[in-house]
């Protein structure tokens, strides 16, 4: 499986680039880009960030290694699909930031590729609005284990809702055109 580049690696990729979106946000965007049915573009910086004035990332650079990645874990039928975040080393509060942020990222990338009225099931409507909630989230200050495994199964639970707006978006109308 196509394993996503460090996220330092990405973040340095970034302010290189003068993208002013940390790791996390630009992942979001990039993903939320693909999910709604953009295009697997080398110039997504450009596309994502809604910016014609940027250039493409360097080919095999990290972000265009990101881009691959995403695309191809996008794609994988075994859902290994990650999200790319600060390790666990970091603290909660900064990790938890990072998961809204990336929710947000991706709620905008999502919303320009898809239009206002993308063709969701009822399942992907509901994972799209519960996004939307965990995008006005802020985390609280925090470190026990409890919180660590909320931020757990609320990082599963994005992994999952992501999956089911790209299976809406882009493999059932691809499964469509096949069929046609």
């Amino acid at each position: 499986m196509a394993e996503l580049p460090p996220i330092a690696d990405v973040a340095q990729a970034s302010l290189r680039a003068g993208l002013g979106a940390d790791p996390s946000e630009l992942h979001g965007a990039l993903c939320g880009w693909l999910c709604g049915g953009g295009e697997d573009a080398a110039n997504w910086p450009a596309k994502v960030l809604a910016d014609d004035a940027l250039s493409a990332p360097e080919a095999d650079g990290p972000l265009d290694e990101l881009r691959k990645a995403s695309v191809a874990q996008l794609e994988d039928r075994g859902f290994g699909f990650e999200l790319l975040l600060p390790e666990i080393g970091e603290s909660l509060n900064d990790r938890a930031d990072a998961l809204f942020d990336w929710c947000r990222a991706f709620l905008g990338g999502f919303g320009l590729s898809a239009g206002a009225k993308p063709p969701l099931s009822e399942e992907a409507e509901e994972a799209l609005h519960d996004l939307a909630r965990l995008a006005q989230a802020a985390p609280e200050s925090s470190d026990d284990d409890e919180d660590e495994h909320a931020l757990a199964e609320i990082e599963e639970f994005v992994r999952v809702a992501v999956l089911l707006l790209h299976g809406d978006c882009v493999l059932a109308p691809r499964h469509r055109q096949s069929l046609n």
